[in-house]
């Protein structure tokens, strides 16, 4: 876990509505350098709201989101494709997010075109991209569909850390993928933040994957942020009524212990519970 240190994102009271429908009300969380935040909740639970809000996605109706003590609450056209050099984003889906008619080499040197790199410097970046990956250099010559899911989302991975970034936002980054491949994944980017020091905001409905890499976990239900804390309690013994719902669908490989949590899951719902066992 890092060490304690001033946040280097910071959102503070943030409300986001679409008309006259408010999908975040009064979201308060922070990720500090090096660390990775955890946001779970069901689908529709507004997650990826935040993090479309977070990416200048989505309008901020009230409330402040602040970048290294910057407020970068309303930024205009030009500050926000700054803002890329700092914050990138990984999608859910790797077969989606890739252009098919581009070359992996162009996937990622598209982004480095504004910086004025010469050729060379772009080719030597996109190799540097690659290997960090654990891709080879070769690859760039490639297109995505000579490329499996897991490799895929490892492209995507390596065109958000082509700009150096120190925050990545990564929504629901693997679960388009199988559950070996998942976990594969999620040990890469275990490797990649402490080899580079980056942070993520890691946006996820599995509770067993935010254990494995997130060192503090938010829960999100119906746009608010009802629990905030350490990863391993969060997702073992949590405190709220729907952080607790949350741990006992998820699934666990003992059919006694499965079978366990089906029951006490009924029994929350009829509010004759008090807290599960992890």
């Amino acid at each position: 876990m890092p060490e304690i240190t001033p946040p280097l994102l910071s959102v503070e009271g943030l409300d986001v509505s679409y008309g006259p429908l408010k999908v975040l009300h009064e979201v308060a969380l922070d990720v500090r350098p090096g660390e990775c935040v955890g946001l779970v909740g069901e689908s529709g639970s507004g997650k990826s709201t935040l993090g479309k809000t977070l990416l200048g996605l989505a309008p901020v109706t009230a409330g402040r989101i602040a970048f290294d003590g910057r407020d970068i609450t309303r930024l205009s056209p030009r500050e926000r494709r700054a803002m890329a050099d700092h914050v990138q984003v990984v999608f859910q889906n790797p077969y989606g997010s890739l252009n098919p008619l581009m070359t992996v080499g162009e996937i990622l040197s598209e982004s480095l075109w504004y910086a004025g790199l010469s050729r060379a410097a772009m080719r030597e970046r996109v190799a540097e991209a690659l290997e960090q990956v654990q891709l080879p250099a070769e690859a760039a010559e490639r297109y995505p569909d000579a490329f499996s899911g897991g490799q895929r989302q490892r492209i995507a991975i390596a065109r958000a850390i082509i700009r150096r970034p120190r925050l990545i936002v990564c929504d629901e980054p693997v679960s388009a993928l199988d559950l070996t491949t998942q976990a594969a994944v999620v040990d890469f980017l275990i490797d990649l933040q402490r080899q580079t020091g980056v942070a993520y905001l890691f946006i996820s409905h599995d509770l067993g994957l935010v254990r494995r890499i997130c060192h503090r976990v938010a829960v999100m239900e119906r746009g608010r942020i009802v629990e905030f804390g350490d990863g391993e309690r969060v997702t073992s013994t949590p405190d709220h009524p729907y952080s607790r719902r949350l741990l006992l669908a998820s699934p666990v490989a003992d059919p006694v212990a499965q079978a366990e949590r089906r029951a006490a899951w009924q029994a929350l719902k009829t509010g004759a519970m008090e807290k599960p066992r992890p």
